[in-house]
């Protein structure tokens, strides 16, 4: 379409375009005009010099959740104290690669978001050290704004092309750390590097190739066990968004049954996610009927049956990167059949036992022992076992695990499996400690092609899991506005219509 035929009045410019003698025009410069790409538009002198003109001042100010870096600065002095005199390293990564040209959305590396406090695609925090600590330095690509070459020529950087960008100067303020353009990195060969496998463009041979500590990793993941109290807020409120969406869910399952099936019950958490929050902090898991028993079914392609089981596994995840990561399995029909109950009921006796067990001081793997000590005994009871409880439990046994081959539990806050590069002995055979996040989530599943289980099992599946808080005097349950016996599953069912 053009301007004249809109009736669209250029300012005097009109008159001169319509004055060109388009025949007398060679057929080489006529194809110019017409073709389309932009490295050819990029060096075309008229739009270069109008496109560099004319902006007004935009906002560019960065949008940093309260609270956000006064706990990132805390978090940077418990790095410096566990390394001191070393230089650390730690990337934000970029926006991976979907396709061709398309990328997924970027989220920021949980190493960076921690220290920082803010995501910045291709940032590159540097911790060096000085008398009593660390002096910090943020490395970014700045954004292309009117007047640089790559306003309009680099889609990744041009502010035409992603919109206003905050920059060094907007950064330094609103961060409160030295902020300096990545063309001015220069890292030290023995420093220590942990953060995204993909680091900053610009960044060249100061990182690319560069070996990951696993030292740095080791103990950032481990400081990061230890919740703050900013930090227990923000899972506090991703966990109550996530209620929310729940209850969005629960209102939409007639919708579903009818017509969108599992993927309409994962759409609708996840937009929930997306309006409330940053993102789901996973990739949903929906699973109804013989879906239910398979772990990570995030396909959620089938439909949803009626009579079925219906299996939630769902967290959003705060602007701030903090997630919960909750689960419930309910009747679509809103009334458990009396195998479902049973098997609900086991479950839930075994989520109740794990609970007791988290109490500060206590083995990490208390818990987990005592879930599938109940775990075992009811299949044993219901005679699904081959061997004995004892031997089921013993270490050459685990029997039982045939359907639960998962944990039953796990560290939560900025990943949803957070603090996995932990040792050992901190983590899984550590103790448990007051601010530690984490949850409970026994399950059973019985595939529907498992046949050496009765016909009546085959095709369940069932989860609970809670996101609580350890305190000095034991525990909070964050997410216990959700019930998790088979009675107060079905009252909710009935409320939430």
């Amino acid at each position: 379409m053009s301007a004249h035929n809109h009736g669209i009045e250029l300012n005097g410019l009109g008159e001169a375009v319509r004055a060109v003698d388009w025949e007398s025009s060679t057929a080489n410069s006529r194809s110019q005009r017409r073709d389309p790409r932009m490295p050819l538009l990029a060096t075309t002198p008229g739009f270069t010099e109008w496109i560099q003109t004319g902006w007004g001042d935009a906002d560019r100010t960065p949008r940093v959740e309260s609270g956000a870096i006064p706990a990132a600065e805390a978090h940077r002095r418990r790095l410096s104290e566990a390394l001191p005199g070393r230089t650390l390293v730690v990337t934000a990564g970029r926006a991976q690669l979907r396709m061709n040209d398309t990328f997924f959305d970027f989220r920021a590396d949980s190493d960076f978001l921690w220290l920082v406090g803010y995501a910045v695609e291709d940032g590159v925090l540097v911790l060096r050290p000085v008398a009593g600590g660390h002096d910090a330095t943020l490395y970014i690509t700045p954004p292309a704004r009117p007047g640089d070459a790559a306003f309009h020529a680099d889609a990744a950087h041009g502010e035409l092309w992603v919109g206003p960008q905050p920059g060094a100067a907007e950064l330094e303020a609103a961060l409160g750390i030295r902020v300096r353009p990545i063309a001015e990195l220069d890292v030290v060969d023995d420093a220590l590097i942990a953060g995204a496998a993909v680091v900053a463009r610009g960044a060249g041979a100061q990182l690319d190739g560069r070996r990951r500590s696993a030292e740095l990793a080791r103990v950032l993941s481990e400081l990061r066990r230890i919740k703050d109290a900013w930090e227990i807020a923000e899972l506090r409120s991703a966990v109550a968004n996530t209620i929310d969406g729940f209850v969005e869910v629960r209102r939409e399952i007639p919708r579903a049954i009818e017509r969108g099936g599992e993927r309409w019950l994962q759409g609708t958490f996840d937009r929930h996610a997306r309006t409330v929050g940053q993102a789901p902090g996973y990739a949903t898991i929906v699973g109804s009927g013989a879906h239910a028993p398979i772990l990570h079914w995030v396909r959620a392609d089938g439909e949803i049956d009626p009579e079925a089981l219906l299996l939630l596994d769902m967290g959003v995840e705060n602007r701030s990167g903090y997630t919960a990561d909750v689960t419930r399995t309910v009747p679509a029909s809103g009334r458990f059949s009396d195998v479902q109950r049973q098997v609900h009921d086991l479950v839930e006796r075994s989520h109740r036992a794990g609970l007791a067990a988290v109490q500060p001081g206590k083995p990490w793997a208390d818990f987990h022992a005592a879930s599938m000590e109940v775990l075992a005994q009811g299949l044993s009871d219901w005679g699904v076992l081959p061997v004995s409880v004892d031997e089921a439990l013993s270490e050459t046994g685990q029997q039982h695990r045939r359907f639960i081959v998962c944990g039953v539990g796990h560290h939560l806050g900025l990943d949803v499996h957070d603090c996995d590069a932990s040792s050992y002995e901190a983590y899984l055979g550590g103790t448990i400690e007051p601010g530690m996040s984490l949850t409970v989530e026994p399950g059973l599943y019985f595939h529907a092609w498992d046949e050496t289980i009765p016909p009546e099992l085959r095709g369940i599946g069932v989860r609970l899991e809670d996101d609580l808080i350890v305190t000095e005097t034991g525990i909070e349950v964050l997410s216990d506005g959700l019930p998790i016996d088979a009675a107060g599953i079905e009252r909710w069912m009935t409320e939430m219509a």
